[in-house]
């Protein structure tokens, strides 16, 4: 059922522009700082020397990593401020806090650091041969993950074709409207810290672990955010600490605000791939075995790539019913700007790899590619390729549509006849499928958990308690639709609270399609409490039983007895009455999946999502300019809350994508 809810909760704060975002704040006698970063993408800090940066004008102070009382970073970590030695070109090795952004920017050019080159290694495949620089102690590999199913030597044998492939993916950068930013407040408590992130409890903990606190004495504000799609999550940590750090030693409030070239310099960002596959097909189109190794660039430092590359071994052999899988993943340490979380997560370049792979293999065997992935797609209760039992699988209903909403076979044809007909500019179809597992899964290493709670006062009114963080994706507006349908209550009832470490629990990241389903789970589980101390008043005002009624509407009533009924109202007042509270407490944690992460086998997720899409593509043969010219999106997307939110969504992850390609 889709329904028609209404508008999303934030939306006139920002049209009409009283949103506030970072960088809109200021607070009395407040300082401003600024990074000096290294140059090398390789070297070891010998000497730092500040006093010219620190005569100028309006300087304040000029930091450096001795300066930080807690810890610069957990081992591999990217630090605040590089102590010793640093990784990538870019990273910080000072501060200068000054009174106003243009001093602190003139200053920091002042600060002369003397650096030892050492050797770099930026391609990952080097990275992890024998003799290369070493970027750690231990050596250069990140991680590394095997998984699938079954023999693929006995599949290669029952082929009567192997075909092998080799395909890249390369970085990219998220590049919100608001870059990273931060105000760091000292308090008589200790530090508050407004900035724009996805997890602001993770903010906070890289924050006390930077001063040497405890977590509760900083205090992590989320005021209006511009745009994520998986970045400011450590980066945010890293700039709040920076700015913490300064407010701390200079007693005043500091902001830092990354320029467009500082977060691309410095700023994580997609993991690039290098893809090999090996593939064994029958002469009517079966996929018998599929080999794959993959090699990962994380760049300097660890961030979230192990469940990155969970993901990636996961989802490598695509939504297809193949016998026989091997897959091996591994992330290699470089000189490059560390690699973390980015929309998908792990998962388009896989998904770009095995969808090529694919057209490549009909295309010689003379099969059209929308007959051959139908022939392969996994259907219900078959084994995915790490040999997970899949249910709800609604790939040939999206197959079909999308074969519909395009007219792929009367349009394939056309523009093969065009093609005949010569010409510089040449078009073709090009088709995809995808699934993709929802929330962390097995990737999870146990962060797959929410708190949600609800505050309920006297006049009935909500107010919904979560750290989950709306980085422009209608996150909060869903979860008073989740309350709403609930307990049904008006909209109107319900707020939803700021984001303040100082109040509300922990909900994890807005990350990895894990908001409606984990953390919305857990806003249905407040909800579901709240309901079920109204139902046991009402039932025993109405003399029926306390699973049978229904709330709907603002009214609560058993069906077929609807004579007989009380309003959500009366129960809120007859609960406070009795001398309860009608507040609510919900804690979802995904669980219950068997799964063998040594031999990446077993129940990878809990649900996953399904798709299908179809592109028209324009190539000039000329100049090489590809224009997409149309494309066909069909998801199954469950129940939508909100289906403006959800085209809105999938309208993002297109451009994304076509981006992304392009």
């Amino acid at each position: 059922m889709v329904q028609k809810i209404g508008r999303r909760v934030d939306v006139l704060a920002k049209i009409t522009g009283q949103a506030k975002y970072t960088n809109d704040l200021s607070f009395p006698h407040m300082l401003y700082a600024k990074t000096v970063r290294c140059p090398h993408p390789h070297a070891k800090v010998i000497s730092i020397e500040r006093e010219q940066a620190e005569q100028y004008p309006g300087v304040v102070r000029v930091i450096t990593a001795d300066h930080i009382p807690g810890i610069p970073s957990q081992y591999k970590q990217k630090p605040i401020l590089v102590p010793e030695v640093v990784r990538y070109a870019g990273e910080g090795v000072a501060l200068v806090v000054a009174e106003s952004r243009e001093i602190a920017e003139a200053a920091a050019r002042l600060v002369q650091v003397e650096y030892e080159v050492l050797p770099a290694v930026t391609d990952p495949q080097e990275a992890l041969a024998e003799g290369a620089p070493r970027i750690y102690e231990d050596g250069n590999l990140l991680c590394r993950y095997h998984g699938g199913k079954g023999d693929v030597e006995e599949g290669f044998r029952e082929a009567d074709q192997i075909f092998q492939r080799e395909y890249r993916t390369q970085r990219v950068d998220h590049t919100p409207l608001e870059t990273e930013a931060a105000i760091a407040v000292p308090t008589t408590e200790g530090i508050t810290v407004y900035g724009p992130t996805n997890d602001a409890y993770k903010a906070r903990l890289i924050i006390a672990e930077t001063l040497g606190w405890r977590e509760n004495q900083v205090r992590f504000i989320t005021p209006a955010i511009g745009g994520s799609f998986g970045a400011k999550n450590y980066d945010m940590g890293l700039i709040g600490s920076r700015a913490a750090l300064a407010a701390l030693l200079t007693g005043r409030p500091v902001k830092m605000v990354f320029s467009r070239e500082e977060s691309i310099l410095e700023g994580t960002k997609r993991h690039p791939y290098v893809l090999r596959y090996k593939v064994g097909v029958t002469r009517e189109g079966r996929i018998t075995a599929m080999e794959i190794d993959l090699v990962g660039d994380g760049g300097a430092y660890l961030s979230k790539s192990h469940p990155v590359a969970t993901r990636t071994m996961i989802e490598a052999p695509g939504p297809y019913r193949i016998g026989h899988v091997k897959t091996t993943v591994s992330l290699a340490f470089t000189n490059n700007t560390y690699s973390d979380a980015m929309r998908g997560f792990g998962s388009p370049q896989v998904d770009f790899a095995s969808e090529v792979l694919l057209d490549e293999i009909a295309l010689e065997l003379g099969m059209d590619p929308l007959d051959f992935k139908r022939k392969n797609h996994l259907r219900e209760g078959e084994a995915s390729g790490v040999g997970q039992v899949m249910t709800d699988v609604s790939l040939d209903r999206c197959l079909e549509a999308a074969e519909k909403a395009s007219s792929w076979k009367a349009r394939r044809a056309e523009l093969a006849k065009e093609r005949e007909l010569g010409g510089r500019k040449v078009r073709g179809l090009g088709l995809a499928l995808l699934h993709r597992g929802e929330a962390f899964g097995a990737a999870g290493q146990g962060i797959d958990t929410a708190e949600v709670s609800l505050l309920v006062n006297n006049d009935g009114g909500i107010t919904i308690l979560s750290s989950m963080a709306d980085v422009g994706m209608g996150g909060h507006t869903m979860m008073v639709n989740v309350i709403m349908e609930t307990l049904g209550v008006d909209r109107e009832r319900i707020v939803m609270a700021p984001v303040d470490t100082q109040y509300v629990p922990n909900s994890g990241p807005s990350s990895a399609t894990r908001g409606t389903m984990v953390i919305g789970n857990a806003a249905r589980l407040a909800a579901e409490e709240v309901k079920g101390k109204l139902a046991a008043i009402a039932g025993d005002v109405l003399g029926v039983l306390p699973e049978e009624l229904v709330f709907h509407r603002e009214r609560i009533y058993a069906p077929g007895k609807e004579d007989g009924q009380t309003s959500y109202m009366d129960m809120i007042t007859e609960l406070f009455a009795r001398g309860q509270t009608p507040s609510g407490r919900g804690w979802y944690a995904v669980s219950g999946l068997e799964w063998d992460r040594a031999a990446g086998h077993g129940e990878a997720y809990l649900s996953y999502a399904y798709g299908a899409a179809v592109a028209e593509v324009e190539v000039d043969l000329d100049t090489g300019a590809v224009s997409v010219e149309r494309f066909v999106a069909v998801h199954d997307v469950g129940h939508a809350f909100d289906k403006e939110e959800v085209i809105g969504q999938i309208n993002g992850g297109v451009s994304m994508g076509v981006g992304y390609v392009l």
